[in-house]
């Protein structure tokens, strides 16, 4: 058991939309801020919301390193990311928050 888990994860307002990109311990929580518009600041002030990609990290190092990287990332190779496994940009939350992640 033992075992943590961190993530990082790229938000998006809609399809093709504003991105912001995260790293936290517990993802549904984190979503679920930001979909509630708890944390005042970029997501909620330009209405992000639609978690559509996630990585999983047992090490917080790698999970902080990557997401550094990905901020660098051209937005292009962001998007070729989503689209990689997330071709329509679904809203990843309900089935995580369902138990599927």
């Amino acid at each position: 058991m033992g075992t943590r888990s961190f993530y990082v994860y790229i938000l998006a307002s809609h399809i093709g939309g504003t991105l912001y990109i995260g790293v936290t311990n517990d993802l549904i929580r984190r979503v679920g801020e930001h979909k509630l518009k708890i944390a005042d600041g970029f997501t909620k002030q330009y209405d992000v919301n639609r978690l559509v990609y996630f990585e999983t990290f047992e090490d917080i190092e790698q999970a902080i390193r990557r997401e550094k990287r990905l901020k660098k990332w051209p937005r292009a190779w962001k998007i070729s990311l989503i689209e990689k496994d997330n071709p329509d940009w679904n809203d990843l939350y309900p089935e995580i928050a369902a138990g599927g992640g």
